[in-house]
């Protein structure tokens, strides 16, 4: 999307796999009014999902617990082209402090693993549905504060999983917090966004308006 008119914020939302960055337009356009001096962008995944329409981080195919960190160091070439690519266009490639991470599932892995490895150590991220499977060490910026959203009823990535990225980022120093929505499935609820609206909000403070 194009930036707004001297932005103070930059907000970067991340599909998930098979989706596409139109497909978070949504929480962009919901969080807008509130955030007045931050501009959103969603870029697509920089590869065809290959099970499917749609766009993917790295392939699910034949993928365990055991390849996916391996994958996942695999995509972080691709993915930090596409990250630099939209921080330079919208003028916060130095100002890393001032951006906002959000992903959705496979989006969310991607951006956990750019906190967890230190490679993007910016203000905040936000995790939906998502899980911390990066291949260790970590050595992430302890600036940077992390959400984590996750449904008790996500039959595609167990809710466990929040729980477990929240004990293991907690250990390595990070203000992490997190929530667990009763009942919910794999999707961003209502509450969820509104929960994260103000996260955001307040991790951009204090020269952007609530």
């Amino acid at each position: 999307m194009t930036p707004s008119t001297s932005p103070d914020g930059l907000v970067v939302l991340l599909h998930g796999v098979g989706s596409n960055g139109r497909d978070m337009l949504d929480l962009a356009e919901a969080w807008r009014p509130s955030l007045p001096n931050v501009s959103f962008v969603a870029p697509d995944g920089p590869f065809a999902f290959d099970q499917g329409p749609g766009r993917q981080w790295f392939s699910i195919a034949g993928v365990v617990p055991e390849n996916r960190p391996a994958r996942i160091a695999a995509a972080r070439s691709a993915f930090d082209e596409v990250l630099s690519s939209e921080l330079d266009r919208c003028g916060f490639g130095d100002r890393l402090d001032r951006v906002v991470l959000v992903g959705f599932s496979q989006g969310s892995m991607m951006v956990l693993d750019a906190i967890a490895s230190g490679r993007w150590p910016v203000a905040a991220a936000v995790s939906i549905s998502g899980r911390l499977a990066s291949p260790t060490p970590y050595s992430p910026s302890v600036a940077t504060k992390i959400l984590l959203l996750h449904g008790s009823a996500d039959p595609v990535v167990p809710s466990g999983e929040t729980t477990r990225a929240e004990e293991v980022l907690r250990a390595e120093g990070l203000d992490v917090t997190s929530r667990i929505f009763p009942g919910l499935g794999h999707t961003v609820s209502a509450e969820g966004a509104t929960i994260a609206r103000g996260f955001i909000s307040a991790a951009l403070k204090p020269t952007v308006a609530a």
